[in-house]
């Protein structure tokens, strides 16, 4: 885990040594009492699946006036037929970026495909340097994200990995000085902690890159894509729209396809890497947002899938708020998430996240940023989010305080999350299908 490969040989990436093992054989007190109490792992097996920061590790940013916390742990998934499947999600996490004490950069890349390991590990690996050689990073934060994930992507399509079915989703949150921007490829997520007068409360800052969305159905369609379920592709009925909810689609969410053909079958419409799926419409341009932190602003959740799949965006964060430090909220978080599968299915996905609490911005600093809406701290935002687009509905909200936020965000638009799809195949995330004119003589669906 970590942000490899970094020609920055001054930054601090503390989750390099801490790849995928667990720091001791036996969890500590503090931490044990965190894991599951039940399920097919026994607690010796479940910690060895476990990569998870040592400590919480603080970092002071003198000239910005307030320092933060973070964490990361990430799961191995248990697949009752692969009980040696890689985990395919990687985390980055990165202080000192780009040797500016006042910056530090996140990660969280989920995997999909036979080669979805490789696919984040690569998208993890060349990040860094991508960011630090873009000539725009260094004024322009947004343009430099939009180009290092655009380019990683062309970059993993020209390298040994076999990215024609398989790639990655990628949630990078950027915090520099006072300035948070989160850039989101796929349907991992960031969340920020909001304080509200009546709690804290969950705020969305990416928004899934899914045929729900209807404009990312129409903008597919425009490159050649077919947007049918499962059953519509059995039936032969042809396209329709009015996609709602997972739990209405009978856990059988939208697809994209080739004209007349049965693959790729990709759940989301944007990713890294899935060259088969490009040639439909999926592409790996990133939606940003920008928040300028606020004394309102408690933490932020960057996680993968594995974590929302069946907990709400209020569900991540109550759960997070109830506990002091990142380290603790982290472990507890995916053990939440890993029981939550097993209530509904035999498996669970890798589940991994980074939790990064802020503390001191109350503090004030020369020449602070303006901010139109001072409690949200809400200053651009690039992804579309407006009321006439409908979002994917599923089957748990994920966030549910629409009332008390849209008081707190008056000028921001709220939207309602739910719950992902629950119709992967018990091997994973794929469907089987064949394509006649593709080198390999059978592909596979990618889910999300």
């Amino acid at each position: 885990m970590g942000c490899g490969g970094s020609k920055n040989k001054n930054s601090v990436d503390l989750t390099t040594l801490q790849r995928f093992s667990a720091p001791t054989n036996v969890p500590p007190e503090r931490l044990s009492v965190l894991l599951p109490k039940t399920g097919p792992l026994g607690q010796t097996n479940y910690w060895n699946r476990l990569s998870l920061s040592k400590q919480p590790h603080e970092v002071e940013l003198t000239k910005s006036r307030f320092s933060l916390k973070y964490a990361f742990t990430s799961l191995r998934g248990f697949y009752p037929d692969a009980l040696q499947k890689s985990n395919q999600d990687e985390v980055c996490a990165n202080q000192l970026f780009g040797e500016n004490l006042e910056q530090l950069l996140f990660a969280v890349f989920d995997g999909h495909g036979s080669e979805g390991h490789l696919c984040a590990q690569f998208a993890k690996n060349k990040l860094t340097d991508n960011l630090l050689s873009d000539k725009t990073f260094k004024h322009d934060p947004q343009q430099g994200l939009r180009s290092a994930l655009v380019l990683l992507n062309k970059q993993l399509h020209s390298s040994r990995i076999d990215d024609s079915m398989s790639g990655t989703t990628a949630i990078v949150g950027l915090i520099r000085d006072r300035t948070l921007y989160v850039a989101n490829v796929g349907d991992s997520r960031a969340v920020l902690a909001l304080q509200g007068p009546d709690g804290i409360i969950a705020r969305p800052l990416s928004n899934d890159q899914t045929p729900f969305r209807a404009d990312e159905r129409a903008r597919v369609r425009t490159e050649g894509a077919e947007v049918l379920t499962m059953r519509q592709m059995e039936t032969g009925e042809g396209e329709t729209d009015g996609f709602t909810s997972e739990e209405e689609q009978g856990g059988d969410p939208p697809r994209l396809w080739a004209p007349g053909a049965s693959w790729p079958g990709t759940a989301f419409t944007r990713s890294i890497g899935d060259s088969v799926a490009e040639a439909i419409g999926v592409c790996a341009e990133p939606e940003i947002e920008t928040v300028d932190l606020v004394p309102a602003h408690r933490f932020l959740v960057l996680a993968s899938d594995g974590v929302f799949e069946f907990m709400s965006n209020d569900d991540v964060v109550q759960l997070v708020l109830a506990h002091p430090d990142p380290q603790s909220a982290a472990v507890a978080l995916v053990s939440a998430a890993y029981s939550k599968w097993l209530d509904y299915e035999q498996r669970t996905d890798d589940i991994s996240c980074v939790i990064i609490q802020f503390h001191g911005l109350e503090h004030s600093v020369p020449n602070p940023p303006a901010v139109p809406d001072l409690q949200s701290g809400a200053r651009t935002t690039s992804f579309n989010s407006s009321e006439d687009q409908p979002l994917q509905q599923k089957n748990m909200p994920r966030s549910s305080s629409s009332a008390s936020l849209n008081a707190i965000l008056s000028k921001e638009v709220t939207r309602k999350d739910s719950r992902r799809d629950v119709s992967k195949s018990p091997s994973g995330k794929h469907v089987l299908s064949t394509v006649p004119s593709i080198d390999s003589a059978s592909l596979t669906a990618v889910g999300t």
